[in-house]
């Protein structure tokens, strides 16, 4: 088999997507409040690691699923990232009273179906921007057979009906991702939003769209809500195990991209700072970190041109100035990238999820 597929994108483009759901025994509660603790912070370190090199979200089921605690959503551009997170998570004091219910694995890819509103590029749905909902709701999905069986016009115009319920929503963003082959489901879908209802009713309307009689299996649903590191494991029980933590998986965590040297002037590089992948520019002797991919249509923005303090989309050609916020200076973009923080601690650059102004070399 060619290691590029169909969709006209060479496969480093595309990402790896996990969630993970864990389960904890109840017999972690009643351990000392001090094991408790340390098993938390030893957590927070853990997830604070891989946070390093891939995107991880935080979310709690407790009561409101039995069979899972809390999900772990890990999107990366390699599978041993996953490998290694989950070791590190088993190797805490909380690991030895985990379970993991459920693990989903998908990749990234160019849906097949033309959604004739969108606008953005063809690469947009290879790389996942999760936003900053409340909720998320994710089931695995499979069609049926004789689904794949249907012309392409057929399954298309089956399609469009459904593309067209799915824009009545706008409150509800969904995220597809394909397990053909890398594990028992076809896809994994994933909805964010802040309105559950508009979500209930989005599912209702299409119920009664016809590309769900070739629906084989969309169970088991999880409901699940947003929260730190902490804010997950205090929902397990005993929340008041520390008075004032300091975590390490804390929003004004520091994480390390490289050495001064190793990002000139002109250079640019990408990296992971809590969980998010951001591009890290050095402009006139100025450091600036920056959400990694356009707003717009997920152009790689480290492979953007700098002028000044200005930057070029690669792809679609839109122009924030980096000095001033990252505020936009030509379109297509609805909202300048997110800004974080940047700073140089004996010679080598951090960058915080904190958002603070631009670091000046020295």
């Amino acid at each position: 088999m060619s290691g590029a597929a169909d969709n006209g994108a060479p496969p480093a483009m595309r990402q790896y997507v996990q969630f993970a759901f864990y389960k904890v025994d109840p017999a972690w509660r009643r351990l000392p409040p001090g094991a408790r603790e340390a098993a938390k912070r030893e957590v927070e370190a853990a997830v604070a690691a891989a946070s390093e090199r891939m995107q991880v979200r935080p979310y709690s089921l407790v009561g409101i699923r039995g069979d899972a605690d809390f999900l772990l959503w890990q999107i990366s551009d390699g599978l041993e990232s996953f490998q290694d997170a989950a070791t590190r998570l088993l190797s805490t004091g909380l690991g030895p009273y985990l379970s993991t219910p459920y693990s989903y694995l998908a990749m990234t890819r160019k849906s097949v179906y033309v959604d004739k509103t969108e606008r953005e590029g063809p690469s947009r749905r290879l790389r996942l921007t999760p936003g900053t909902a409340k909720y998320l709701f994710v089931y695995p999905f499979v069609k049926t057979r004789p689904w794949y069986a249907l012309p392409a016009e057929e399954r298309q115009r089956m399609m469009d009906v459904h593309i067209r319920v799915g824009r009545k929503y706008p409150t509800v963003k969904l995220n597809t991702t394909y397990s053909f082959g890398l594990d028992d489901q076809e896809f994994v879908v994933a909805f964010e939003t802040d309105e559950p209802g508009d979500f209930l009713d989005l599912v209702m309307e299409l119920r009664g769209a016809e590309s769900s009689l070739y629906t084989l299996r969309d169970t088991p649903t999880f409901t699940c809500v947003a929260t730190t590191v902490r804010g997950m494991l205090d929902a397990l029980g005993a929340p008041g195990d520390a008075l004032a933590t300091g975590a390490a998986g804390d929003a004004g965590g520091w994480t390390r991209v490289a050495a001064i040297d190793e990002l000139p002037p002109g250079a640019a590089t990408t990296a992971y700072a809590g969980g998010e992948q951001v591009a890290v520019f050095n402009a006139g002797g100025r450091l600036y970190a920056i959400e990694a991919h356009c707003p717009h249509g997920n152009a790689p923005l480290v492979e953007g041109t700098v002028e000044g303090t200005v930057l070029t989309c690669p792809w679609h050609g839109s122009r924030f100035d980096l000095a001033r916020g990252c505020e936009i200076v030509r379109g297509p973009a609805a909202r300048p990238p997110v800004v974080y923080a940047v700073r140089v601690v004996d010679g080598a650059i951090y960058v915080s999820p904190a958002k603070t102004p631009a670091h000046t070399i020295r």
